[in-house]
């Protein structure tokens, strides 16, 4: 995900790197993970129901960040990288 010569910023995100023409576009460099015998049968319903699940969540909740708190967009450097530690507010609506 940080070659330089596959995207155009590799080390700051950028949605665009993923758009082609406002649309989806996979690139190459994730087929490998997304067609043939490594393509996931149960994909389709595991993103109805998580579609599902999420829409009642913000149907019932309102999300916000704890009063006085800041988030860092700077990544956890680990075995993977991840977003710092962070809480949030789940208010009922």
């Amino acid at each position: 995900m940080f070659d330089k010569n596959e995207w155009e910023t590799p080390h700051t995100f950028n949605p665009g790197h993923f758009l082609k023409d406002g649309q989806f576009h996979k690139k190459e460099l994730f087929i490998p993970f997304s067609m043939g015998k490594r393509a996931c049968l149960g994909e389709v319903m595991a993103r109805s129901e998580l579609f599902l699940f999420f829409t009642a969540l913000l149907q019932k909740f309102t999300f916000q960040r704890p009063p006085g708190t800041t988030y860092s967009l700077k990544p956890k450097m680990g075995l993977t990288m991840a977003p710092e530690p962070y809480k949030i507010c789940a208010v009922p609506r």
